[in-house]
């Protein structure tokens, strides 16, 4: 039986207007009366999936940063901080045209005021909404979990991406989040690692953990546990991974899929 669900936010929780589905409150009751944990698994901050789950604070188990921290009723189950110096190298190495950059910390997410615009904070806040401007990126008093980039123009996966990677892909690990936005962290560290990590404290296998994911960044968390399952709208590298297809996130794909593992008899 299964005992957790993993789930990626954007591209498959979320609707394309970025809300939970109408069906989500009453799929939640059920899992809890099941005795089934939910547990976002995101590239946001950990205050954002607090923003978004308010009511569900005490009750899901919250993967933050790609997985570079766990945190379940405010306790930190799992971190992977970066060194500081490597982060700050990363930030510096990004100051290119249209590259919004990101110190993101446990305790806040730092932006420089510089690139405070009303377009970059309208997008940081999607994500981030515990952030703080700074002069500088050196020296900031909180443990960098990942660094974060953002292409204004869409084409990550074209700039920044090879940039940061021929660089640094010796020492960090470089994800494409989406068109947008690249993830700097350690490598080995996703979320994957975060999965394996609850799994092992939990004291529960791979067959009792379902995942639902789109993007590149659910590739390790698809490989993690033994339901898995690809959106719809998913991109072709993670159909080939998951064990399952499910509906889009526009279609609501993951409360399909929660209602068809509750159909099959394994939650």
């Amino acid at each position: 039986m299964i005992k957790i669900i993993f789930c990626d936010m954007d591209g498959t929780l979320l609707d394309e207007q970025g809300k939970l589905p109408a069906e989500f409150p009453a799929v939640a009751a059920e899992l809890r009366k099941r005795g089934v944990m939910f547990a976002p698994a995101s590239g946001r901050q950990y205050f954002s999936l607090l923003d978004t789950f308010k009511g569900y604070e005490d009750e899901f188990m919250f993967l933050a940063e790609n997985g570079t921290l766990v945190r379940y009723r405010e306790e930190e189950l799992f971190s992977d901080t970066l060194d500081k110096s490597l982060a700050e190298a990363v930030l510096a190495a990004s100051d290119l045209p249209d590259i919004y950059r990101v110190f993101c910390g446990k305790k806040d997410a730092y932006a420089l005021h510089a690139q405070r615009t009303p377009a970059f904070l309208a997008e940081l806040h999607k994500y981030y909404t515990h952030t703080e401007g700074c002069d500088s990126f050196l020296g900031i008093a909180d443990a960098a979990v990942k660094v974060s980039l953002w292409d204004a123009n869409g084409q990550a996966e074209k700039t920044i991406y090879p940039a940061i990677r021929e660089q640094f892909g010796d020492k960090l690990q470089v994800v494409l989040s989406s068109a947008y936005w690249v993830d700097v962290m350690n490598l080995g560290v996703g979320k994957g690692t975060a999965v394996q990590q609850v799994q092992r404290r939990l004291g529960i296998s791979p067959d009792e953990c379902a995942a639902f994911g789109d993007y590149l960044n659910d590739a390790t968390m698809m490989q993690a546990v033994t339901h898995s399952f690809a959106m719809a709208n998913a991109v072709p590298e993670i159909r080939k991974l998951a064990r399952y297809e499910t509906a889009s996130n526009a279609e609501h794909g993951v409360i399909k899929g929660i209602h068809k593992l509750m159909d099959e008899g394994l939650l």
